[in-house]
């Protein structure tokens, strides 16, 4: 069993799709996949979030969310504004241990890696875990930057980086993406494992899963049964 935490370098970067991209990747190649969404905001009770999102794409049913708010902010700051509980620390693990029976376990983040998902950061959770994470990152203008420092912080937390992943490539990319997808390796000394198409997020499921696996470099990806994939 692997698991794999997914942070983004900040919001809106792209990380409900990346996660649903790994999930399709593994369940084609024969994993089964769990996934647990921590926290859930901007959502009403009964509305499909980002956990609906990866199960229209990728076909995977197993799915955990464990708090749900109102309000789009940071889950600490939207529960707080609810007047509901922050999700723990302790409760987190223990949620994501039962999911140990799969091949392959995806705990996607809120916003960045130092966002509070509750009383803890996503960066706390790895290190309780012992688990790597992907870093999905933007394209364009500023990802240099919020990369550098996402990858320095999960390096002087002694946390594995898994590597980036582009969260939305663009379908004609400016003189910055292409700097960018090139220079992203050199500033990071992280290992760029992929990139996902803008737009992917609305495909149909047959066309998605379909494409998955080719996002990905084949070396890295999550294809056989082993943890040596991860």
């Amino acid at each position: 069993m692997s698991i794999l935490l997914i942070s983004g370098t900040s919001t809106d970067v792209g990380k409900t799709v990346v996660t649903a991209a790994l999930a399709a990747a593994a369940r084609t190649a024969g994993r089964s996949v769990a996934v647990c969404k921590p926290a859930q905001t901007g959502m009403a009770p009964g509305e499909p979030g980002d956990l609906a999102d990866i199960t229209r794409l990728s076909g995977v049913t197993r799915t955990l969310e464990l708090a749900r708010y109102p309000e789009p902010l940071a889950p600490d700051t939207a529960a707080r504004r609810a007047g509901l509980p922050l999700l723990t620390l302790d409760e987190t693990v223990a949620a994501v241990d039962r999911l140990r029976d799969a091949d392959l376990v995806l705990v996607e983040g809120a916003g960045g890696l130092l966002v509070r998902i509750g009383e803890f950061t996503l960066l706390e959770l790895a290190q309780k875990l012992g688990a790597p994470v992907l870093v999905v990152a933007a394209a364009g203008l500023g990802t240099l930057n919020h990369s550098e420092l996402t990858t320095r912080t999960l390096a002087a937390a002694g946390v594995p980086c898994a590597g980036l992943v582009i969260g939305s490539w663009p379908v004609e990319p400016d003189l910055a993406a292409r700097c960018n997808r090139d220079d992203l390796p050199r500033v990071t000394e992280t290992r760029l494992l992929g990139s996902v198409p803008a737009g992917a997020g609305a495909w149909d499921r047959e066309r998605f899963v379909a494409a998955a696996p080719g996002w990905f470099v084949t070396d890295w990806l999550p294809n056989t049964a082993s943890d040596q994939a991860i």
